[in-house]
């Protein structure tokens, strides 16, 4: 087994994704001792064999040196453990959370960078307190699917408050994106059937759902906006249908796999006979 380790590391991400400060509920912290006492409960288990250590310090993350830190207190802490106890040390997770650009100005690092950043902090705490080279597992998660999806929406309405705002609804929200409404996600969009046309001012895209807080992007500049248009938001892949729900009885949407000119359907969309399906009649 691993034990996930809270190193108290700060990624300066949103709070809600933020994983590897002491007041988490993920992991055992270090500096309070119980990560160690925790070594010492899986070393007395008969039923358990200490293979190595997990951490994960947050989500959406663009510094680095955060990354690089976290990696010198865990080992720090598993070159002191492993002398006193003598354990075999052999997989070593520093976890994830590389950010990815949601926006144009987002400042994401290249993955080679990240790659770089922790196998050199891992090398040299391996030389510090002379631990083998354990086997080294990250997460890439987000960094992958993330820009491998996009979200399209068809627009159903346009509504113009003068002096107030513009809002464009659209045929989907928060049931098949959270995000926005749960920790303020922010996203780019493209009018995909006018893509070349110029942006003439501000609107603010919103989901067709029961909450004043269902919106998908605040205030972006757009071409004007017509009933029927092709809203697309790049990006999309991770956190979207993984986290969708049938919120007000809403229809998980239909998921197209596009590759070399080609489109497939991969999953389709759901139909109200899929969500009475588990209902019991008398």
């Amino acid at each position: 087994m691993l034990i996930r380790l809270t190193p108290g590391i700060d990624p300066h991400t949103h709070q809600y994704i933020t994983t590897g400060v002491i007041d988490t509920k993920f992991g055992l912290p270090i500096a309070t001792g119980q990560a160690e006492e925790a070594v010492d409960a899986v070393l007395r288990a008969r039923n358990l064999e200490l293979v190595g250590f997990h951490a994960h310090i947050g989500s959406q993350i663009f510094d680095l040196e955060a990354f690089r830190r976290a990696v010198d207190i865990c080992l720090d802490f598993v070159g002191q453990a492993a002398r006193r106890r003598g354990f075999e040390f052999r997989e070593f997770s520093p976890g994830g959370g590389l950010g990815i650009p949601y926006l144009a100005e987002d400042p994401a690092p290249a993955v080679a960078d990240y790659v770089d950043v922790i196998c050199r902090a891992v090398q040299a705490k391996l030389t510090q307190w002379g631990l083998p080279r354990p086997r080294l597992i990250v997460e890439p998660g987000r960094s992958i699917v993330g820009p491998a999806g996009v979200a399209v929406y068809r627009v159903g309405a346009v509504k113009t408050i003068p002096g107030v705002r513009t809002y464009v609804a659209v045929d989907g929200g928060m049931a098949d994106n959270i995000r926005p409404a749960l920790y303020g996600a922010r996203y780019e969009v493209i009018v995909a059937n006018r893509a070349g046309e110029l942006p003439t001012g501000p609107v603010t895209v919103v989901g067709k759902y029961c909450e004043s807080g269902d919106i998908l992007v605040r205030n972006i500049d757009l071409p004007p906006v017509e009933a029927g248009d092709l809203l697309a938001l790049p990006v999309a892949g991770a956190y979207c249908l993984a986290m969708a729900s049938n919120y007000n009885a809403a229809l998980k949407p239909a998921v197209v796999l596009v590759s070399g000119g080609q489109a497939r359907l991969i999953r389709r969309r759901e139909t109200y006979e899929d969500l009475m399906a588990l209902d019991v009649g008398e």
